[in-house]
């Protein structure tokens, strides 16, 4: 087994001040540091000056590194007895292929740490106003990776359609179908529903309407963007903290 290291790190949702203070010593302590396009620029700032830093983002349908790539250089550098942070946004383990990372260094011999992050699905419906669970309206949110909103996913739509909250990441390019899979699955076309992009940012916009509407209201909305659907964002209005902030020129469409 090598001596190297390899921290598999959650950097939250954009707003680099919600790393954990473990994620961000780690940051700090790196030789080696492979980002996520999501991952806050701000927190390369944290970086050494003399560590590398390798951008393996990747954006929809553009990768600049494979999966198998980004296994083989984390093992790599590891391998060269390296401190490695690799840094994604988000948590590792919610639709961030952390799981995959951490069997590809199990099966190689390389010690590795999860260094959880704070999920943009409830980081960035509570920056716009909206607690994914409230006391009589709902007791439960489900969290659904987006682009499965195909008639042909594997999505439990039936299941997923009768829980409170339902929290769709990564859902922008696949919004009109998964709000008519929720409506045939039994879901009221008047239930509420929010769209938020970059959330917990300065450029955080949110969109406000209902599954009848939300298709339309949110025309020119691109990823990230996260999508949330039930009668908790009734309570976004009352609860907008951050699109009040006089330092952050938060926008809000709900007309």
């Amino acid at each position: 087994m090598s001596n190297g290291m390899v921290y598999i790190v959650g950097g939250g949702p954009g707003d680099p001040g919600l790393i954990t203070v473990k994620g961000l010593n780690a940051l700090r302590r790196a030789d080696v540091v492979l980002y996520d396009r999501l991952a806050s620029s701000e927190l390369l700032d944290e970086v050494s000056v003399q560590a590398e830093r390798i951008d393996v983002g990747k954006e929809p349908k553009l990768h600049r590194r494979s999966q198998a790539e980004i296994n083989s250089l984390l093992i790599e550098k590891a391998g060269e007895g390296k401190t490695v942070v690799r840094l994604k946004g988000g948590d590792p383990f919610v639709f961030g292929r952390g799981g995959e990372e951490c069997l590809a260094l199990a099966e190689a011999g390389i010690r590795y740490e999860v260094i959880p992050g704070i999920s943009s699905a409830i980081a960035v419906p509570a920056y716009a106003g909206i607690p994914v669970t409230q006391r009589g309206v709902t007791t439960a949110f489900a969290v659904v990776a987006g682009h499965t909103g195909g008639a042909d996913s594997d999505v439990d739509w039936d299941g997923i359609s009768r829980v409170g909250t339902i929290v769709f990441l990564m859902g922008v390019e696949h919004l009109s179908e998964i709000v008519s899979q929720l409506v045939a699955h039994g879901r009221k076309a008047s239930t509420p529903a929010a769209l938020i992009q970059e959330g917990t940012t300065i450029n955080q916009l949110v969109v406000i309407g209902t599954l009848e509407n939300i298709v339309e209201k949110a025309q020119g909305i691109r990823p990230p963007a996260v999508f949330v659907v039930g009668e908790v964002v009734n309570l976004q209005e009352k609860l907008d903290w951050f699109g009040k902030t006089e330092s952050t020129p938060v926008k809000n469409l709900d007309s």
